[in-house]
């Protein structure tokens, strides 16, 4: 029977995308873990692997197609015996209900009445099972639950119910009471969102070009607009002096520059926050909607702009990295990202961000935090001004500004306030950061 191949949902926030390339064409016989094309997402061009064994019958999305919505089908994979007969007349018809990857944090979603439910385990896990592994473990009488898939990312496929024996089925859970529970007071009314056509009209007559949004601008304005509007931000602010860190910076260089290594501003800062955390550790910590995750490990996770919109690489164990290993991930990262060439793995996770836009001269400014980091702290330019010495005298020393966007959720006042003064205390005594 043939198998229709769907539009995999690459990315947590993926509800349509582009099929930049087919790697295969119709004939081809491809196996389990192959990669068949490459899918633009709304932050990256990923690699798709099949997931079942077959032979291409046809292609029914062309290369360059963009907008195509998650769960449509592109392909049709025909099984051992099949002919291309076989492939459904509306292969190529409405799309199912989009099913993205699991977020940072999983949230049930309201089922459709029209689609079945995909099997979960007896802990309410989704099981990952391809749509032939499924009709043989029903016709087998196999619990899906039971078995461990050795298909791409553990997912359950024909060899593998093939090679268990069958197995009763999980019992089905007790039905819940259908007693009505008392009515939730209902929330008052969004504001409608202005019409593109009556915002065009308030220009009419002016010559503009219309743009229309991309996977990443529609990404970025969603998730910045939940962040303002559910995130209760409060802002820190403190200065740091930077002449002992240049100075040292400088020195470092100097013996690094054999090796290729030439240390930025900007890693003394990752590193700085990541020490940071550690000191106060109550202040490493995400959102988790009915509560706060506080993690062990430095996760800083810092944005890249790059043409329509930024990546926030993140930088795990950044603790336990000497300056050296986090400026060439720095460089490495950030040229993936401005290539599109970063995996969901490197962009997602994090409790902690930096934002800095010193270089462009930005003296100061305020960041939104990235949900569900804890906070993410805004770098602005050094800049040299007159400063009272520890003499009482006037000197000139520059300074750069620093605002910690905290959510008030997350970190109090005060522990937002300590947080600051780790970073700044760590800028200011650099050599201390190699101890």
């Amino acid at each position: 029977m043939a198998i229709e191949i769907l539009m995999p949902a690459l990315s947590p926030t993926m509800e349509e995308g582009t099929l930049a390339k087919w790697l295969v064409k119709e004939g081809d016989e491809v196996t389990s873990g192959q990669i068949i094309a490459e899918i633009e997402t709304d932050k990256a061009t990923m690699e798709f692997e099949a997931v079942d064994e077959g032979t291409i019958g046809k292609l029914l999305v062309a290369e360059g197609t963009a907008g195509v919505k998650v769960n449509a089908p592109i392909a049709v994979l025909l099984e051992e015996g099949d002919s291309a007969d076989a492939v459904p007349a509306a292969a190529s018809a409405t799309p199912a209900e989009a099913e993205p990857m699991p977020a940072f944090l999983d949230e049930p979603t309201p089922a459709k009445a029209e689609a079945p439910a995909a099997p979960k385990a007896a802990s309410g896990a989704r099981i990952f099972a391809s749509p032939l592994a499924r009709r043989i473990a029903a016709d087998k009488g196999l619990d899906l639950a039971s078995l461990t898939g050795s298909g791409p990312h553990g997912r359950i496929v024909k060899a593998d119910v093939e090679a268990a024996s069958a197995a009763p089925k999980a019992a089905a859970p007790v039905a819940q009471s259908t007693a009505a529970a008392p009515a939730a007071p209902a929330a008052a009314p969004a504001p409608a969102p202005v019409s593109a056509s009556a915002v065009a009209k308030l220009y009419e007559g002016r010559e503009f070009t219309e743009i229309p949004l991309d996977g990443m601008r529609k990404t970025i304005a969603a998730r910045l607009t939940e962040a303002k509007q559910t995130i209760p931000h409060f802002y820190l602010r403190r200065e740091v002096k930077l002449d002992a860190l240049l100075a040292f910076r400088g020195q470092i260089n100097d013996q690094l520059s054999p090796r290729g290594v030439k240390l930025s501003v900007n890693d003394f800062i990752i590193k700085a926050c990541a020490l940071a955390l550690q000191t106060v550790p109550a202040a490493n910590a995400v959102w988790a909607g009915d509560r706060v995750l506080q993690m062990k490990a430095s996760d800083v996770a810092v944005a890249v702009a790059i043409e329509g919109g930024l990546f926030t690489p993140v930088f795990k164990d950044a603790e336990m990295k000497p300056l050296s290993q986090l400026s060439n991930e720095m460089k490495d990262l950030a040229k993936r990202a401005r290539d599109r060439k970063l995996a969901p793995q490197e962009y997602q996770g994090g409790s902690f961000a930096i934002s800095n836009l010193g270089m462009m001269g930005i003296e100061n400014f305020d960041a939104v935090i990235n949900p569900p980091h804890g906070a993410i702290l805004a770098v602005g330019a050094g800049v040299k001004k007159p400063v009272v010495g520890k003499d009482g005298q006037i000197e000139v020393a520059t300074m750069m500004s620093l605002t910690l966007s905290v959510d008030h959720r997350v970190i109090d006042g005060a522990l937002g306030a300590e947080l600051l003064a780790a970073i700044v205390s760590n800028l200011e005594h650099p050599m201390a950061m190699l101890a």
